[in-house]
């Protein structure tokens, strides 16, 4: 569905960024995309909620069946970030959208136009696919995450609440009658 062959992207996500490249990340990233993983839930204080490997980041982001995409950000020729994302569908605009998993920049990197680039890019990707909107999640108390989405233009979603079934409640209600 995403028309991202890296000659395809457009260059006016990173020109402002001097040195800046972004492609697309292959099965060889997996253990960068897992570090980076790691740095981003240390930030969102979950260091421990982290359960994958560098095999299932491989298999599930590269692998047979793989329905997510991933991008890294490079200044020059350094690994500075990450972005997942993964297609979804509203059934009131009758159309997919592009969900944003992650957004990552480290941190001796934000403040830089990284992150506006990364999100540009992907809002570039969205309108491309024909999708209706891009959304993604951010934790209530991460004020900078919330200052910089809001300064592109989105806006919080507060009508409505997340839920999610995971491990074993998940298990527990799929083999419950």
């Amino acid at each position: 569905m995403w028309p991202a062959p890296v000659a395809e992207w457009q260059a006016s996500a990173v020109d402002a960024v001097p040195g800046l490249r972004l492609r697309p990340a292959t099965a060889d990233d997996a253990a960068l995309i897992l570090r980076f993983i790691i740095e981003l839930a240390v930030y969102e204080k979950e260091p421990d909620a982290v359960v994958t490997d560098q095999a299932g980041i491989a298999d599930s982001l590269f692998g047979p069946g793989a329905s997510a995409r991933a991008l890294i950000a490079e200044l020059d020729g350094e690994p500075v970030g990450y972005a997942v994302w993964f297609a979804n569908y509203s059934t009131w605009l009758g159309r997919n959208g592009l969900y944003l998993e992650d957004l990552y920049v480290t941190p001796a990197m934000r403040g830089r136009g990284v992150g506006k680039a990364i999100l540009r890019h992907l809002a570039q990707l969205a309108v491309a696919s024909g999708c209706g909107r891009m959304e993604w999640s951010v934790l209530d108390w991460n004020t900078p995450a919330i200052a910089f989405y809001e300064s592109v233009g989105a806006r919080p979603q507060s009508e409505w609440t997340v839920f999610r079934l995971t491990g074993d409640a998940l298990g527990t209600f799929a083999s419950s009658r």
